[in-house]
């Protein structure tokens, strides 16, 4: 071979190998652009799913409280859901997300995004910032279904803003921004047992205990039942909450782009399910043991607790160890129940039982399949947050009640919120006269 026919060759070759260069330059960048596409839609939508659980608390709570309140549910459920929107753009996300390595306290300043620089991101920050709205928003519903009925309005929506800007975002940020109970205790909390249900458990049971009981709840030693007003309504509520659910804890995998994440959606899916399941069989089965009779409204709550018991690890359990989690969660939800009537705290909805006593379970019994985690750093987690949450929510219930006041006066709770706070019934066409 001469010299001529060397050099051809060497640059036919290099030619070659600069393309495939280019080429599987290319390629990997369709490929990244794929999986920016495929996870920044799947957050998007999971949030939009997510959001929906409003309309279940809504209808649930709705139907659960006395005609005479239900619109202001319904006020309550839409403004609540918009104060958490304002407050996480305002102050929250930052507080979850510019915290330190270890850090306890992140930064206060509002937040904003620019996606117009992708290369390199997972998916778009906007989608990120969506989806964790959506998730403190429903730490706030649970605190609204446990105060109904003589909460009032804005004090309430003064709590919720506390609550959803500062309370929620800090002890968040221990864990999912990297904070304090991240780096020093592995504490794991996968889509919000303790993060988001048990922090509105906490938040729920200080107002309880600050507010007080319903008129005529607890008479003479007697707990006297105040049945719901539409109960086909808080079914209807319930199995949104179920639906929404598969993007709570789904779309916490934050991430669908690739074999493994559609893979890992998958099997939450299903441990979600068999979770939720086997809470609503287990209440349906020891009410009917214990009271002689099916009771609805524990069976529906059955459901939220076995959803809340399986949120802090939905992935790792095999099928089985889901449905005995969620079995457990509907044995609390049941006992919890009547305990709470003996120490006269009035949790309307029954979210005290299904969001904190559940959230703690499904919590702890985190490293039962995830052996990264420690019954030492949840068990830390769990007080460490619990007594933050609480201690800080009483001392607010208690500032609100002596300064604004937080009780409806007796005689507008007899009314019914819905005439004294609003002038207008939920079901007008039934009022008497």
């Amino acid at each position: 071979m001469n010299a001529k026919t060397a050099l051809a060759a060497g640059c036919f070759f290099f030619g070659i190998l600069i393309a495939t260069h280019a080429g599987a330059q290319e390629a990997a960048s369709e490929v990244q652009e794929s999986a920016f596409v495929f996870n920044t839609l799947f957050m998007l939508i999971m949030g939009m799913v997510v959001m929906f659980m409003g309309a279940g608390f809504c209808m649930l709570q709705a139907g659960l409280v006395r005609s005479k309140n239900a619109a202001t549910i319904c006020l309550k459920t839409i403004s609540l859901y918009s104060v958490a929107g304002m407050m996480v753009w305002l102050v929250g996300y930052n507080l979850i997300y510019g915290v330190e390595a270890g850090g306890l306290l992140g930064a206060f300043k509002i937040w904003s995004a620019s996606d117009v620089d992708m290369a390199g991101a997972s998916h778009s920050a906007h989608s990120d910032w969506f989806f964790q709205m959506v998730l403190v928003a429903t730490t706030a519903s649970i605190v609204s279904g446990a105060l109904a009925e003589r909460i009032k309005l804005w004090p309430f929506l003064v709590f919720t803003a506390i609550l959803t800007g500062l309370i929620y975002p800090i002890q968040a940020s221990w864990v999912w921004g990297g904070g304090y109970l991240n780096a020093e205790w592995g504490f794991s909390d996968f889509a919000g047992s303790t993060l988001v249900h048990a922090t509105g458990g906490w938040a729920a049971i200080a107002g309880a205990i600050v507010l007080g009981p319903r008129i005529g709840k607890y008479d003479k030693g007697r707990v006297c039942p105040m049945p719901g007003s539409n109960l086909p309504l808080a079914t209807l509520g319930a199995f949104i909450l179920w639906l929404g659910w598969f993007g709570f804890n789904g779309g916490s995998q934050l991430a669908s782009g690739s074999f493994q994440d559609a893979g890992a959606i998958s099997k939450i899916f299903v441990n979600t399910n068999v979770a939720a399941s086997a809470g609503v069989l287990t209440t349906l089965v020891l009410t009917q043991l214990i009271y002689k009779k099916a009771d609805l409204t524990i069976v529906l709550t059955g459901a939220i607790g076995g959803l809340v018991s399986i949120t802090a690890e939905p992935l790792a359990p095999a099928i089985w160890q889901a449905v005995i989690i969620g079995a457990f969660g509907g044995v609390l939800v049941t006992v919890a129940v009547p305990i709470l009537d003996k120490f006269k705290i009035d949790d309307v909805v029954g979210a005290i039982p299904a969001h904190l006593i559940c959230g703690i379970w499904g919590t702890m019994i985190v490293p039962w399949s995830k052996v990264e985690a420690s019954i030492i750093g949840q068990l830390v987690g769990v007080v460490m947050i619990g007594g933050f949450v609480f201690v800080l929510s009483f001392l607010v219930w208690v500032a609100l009640k002596f300064t604004v006041g937080i009780r409806a006066s007796a005689g507008n709770e007899l009314l019914g919120l819905d005439k004294a706070a609003l002038g207008l019934e939920a079901y007008p066409e039934f009022a008497p006269g």
